[in-house]
């Protein structure tokens, strides 16, 4: 683990409790909220967490099966209960999954949170189709494109209410990295210097 002082800091002088203290990732499937979220977090040297897998590792099963076995609502308050435990942290990455925003608490909690940033990796229907295409085995939706056509649209609206909106469809993920970077105007992670020898 990176020694506390060796983490992204703010900009000196500004202690404002308003500050980014954990950045949320959220955005339709095939945005890249996970590795996006990586490679943010190992560039601040904060921690990185995906919100579906913390799900599933608590539950012990997949988040189909949920969806299966005890349907929609039990799934978006397990995944209410998750989201809110873990934005607590500090130093924190977090990528949602593609529905957590339709929550209406969720949404209220990650606009509201002092020090939570909310960013929309904004992606085009074109470019979710693009991205996923072989992967209907493990995303049902995908044979669906009536109805992932109109969750995309459902959803867009509330993706947008994010603190910032990206657009990167045509970026690079280290590129998105540095444009969240840039945006919030956090420190990147002093190096430590090298030891005489």
């Amino acid at each position: 683990m990176h020694s506390p002082s060796h983490a992204a800091q703010l900009p000196s002088g500004s202690e404002s409790p308003a500050l980014p203290r954990r950045l949320v990732l959220t955005g339709f499937m095939g945005s890249g909220k996970s590795t996006i979220g990586r490679l943010l977090a190992r560039q601040l040297r904060w921690r990185f967490i995906d919100a579906d897998a913390a799900i599933e590792s608590a539950a012990g099963t997949s988040i189909a099966r949920i969806f299966a076995e005890r349907g929609e609502a039990w799934f978006r308050q397990l995944e209410h209960d998750t989201i809110r435990s873990l934005a607590s942290g500090d130093q924190l990455v977090l990528a949602l999954g593609g529905g957590a925003i339709e929550d209406e608490r969720t949404r209220s909690l990650l606009l509201t949170n002092l020090g939570t940033r909310l960013i929309h990796l904004n992606v085009s229907l074109d470019t979710v189709l693009l991205r996923c295409r072989g992967s209907e085995s493990v995303r049902p939706l995908l044979q669906d494109k009536d109805g992932l056509e109109a969750r995309y649209h459902r959803r867009l609206p509330l993706y947008s209410l994010a603190h910032l909106n990206l657009a990167v469809d045509q970026l690079r993920p280290p590129a998105v990295v540095d444009a969240v970077i840039a945006h919030f105007g956090i420190l990147p992670p002093a190096a430590p210097f090298p030891c005489d020898r």
